[in-house]
């Protein structure tokens, strides 16, 4: 073999070996590129998503409700039955939704913050199959000392505290550890992190949350809401 024809197969290799290199390098900026727009992409929607996430959260389709779904004002009242603080709060809106029928739709969900509240998260959950759920937390709200000590739940005294509903309560025993009440009750959970509730009773007036909490802050921001 000539030094010619040599050369020539050398420079062939050579120009080969670049081409390999210059895709190499194309394909990765392809990349880079299309990881830094789907970056960008995604830092955009993101507020979007967080929006359909949080009225999601809020939308409360399988939580107890009272009053009229179509009125102008929706609370969403999130409520642990061990909390001295709830117990003193429902009453006030319930009084609210008096004063203002058709006004104010509520809906409540349940966070059990307290020591062995879920024991009565669930008591709660289960007195819907019998449609008994506002009488009994109702009572359990008005006998509440009854029932906490030292901000923890004794599960044996509810029961007695809450006979005055009428429940039945070997059907409400079984209907506590079905598959309908475990979800609802890990839904809620799931949308109170979500909506970062820390503590108990905290309200979201149209999907407004309270700034700081109190009686009057609550009642501005109904009030507002009201007045658009």
């Amino acid at each position: 073999m000539s030094r010619k024809t040599r050369s020539r197969q050398g420079s062939s290799k050579i120009g080969y070996s670049r081409s390999i290199i210059a895709a190499g390098v194309t394909v990765l900026v392809i990349a880079i590129v299309s990881a830094t727009l789907l970056y960008v992409s995604d830092d955009i929607q993101s507020p979007q998503s967080e929006a359909v996430a949080r009225n999601a959260a809020l939308a409360s389709e399988h939580s107890p409700s009272l009053g009229d779904p179509g009125a102008k004002v929706h609370i969403v009242e999130f409520l642990d039955p061990a909390c001295e603080t709830c117990a003193l709060f429902f009453p006030m809106v319930k009084q609210w939704m008096a004063e203002l029928p058709g006004e104010i739709h509520l809906s409540v969900r349940h966070v059990a913050f307290h020591d062995g509240s879920d024991y009565a998260v669930r008591i709660l959950e289960a007195s819907r199959k019998q449609d008994k759920y506002w009488q009994t937390l109702e009572a359990m709200l008005a006998s509440q000392r009854q029932w906490v000590q030292g901000h923890t739940v004794q599960p044996h005294k509810i029961g007695p505290a809450i006979a005055a509903v009428g429940l039945d309560m070997e059907q409400l025993t079984a209907d506590m550890n079905s598959v309908a009440v475990m979800q609802r009750i890990e839904q809620d959970k799931k949308d109170s992190i979500l909506l970062k509730v820390s503590a108990t009773p905290e309200y979201f007036v149209n999907g407004r949350q309270l700034p700081s909490f109190g009686q009057q802050q609550l009642a501005n921001l109904v009030r507002e809401e009201l007045n658009k």
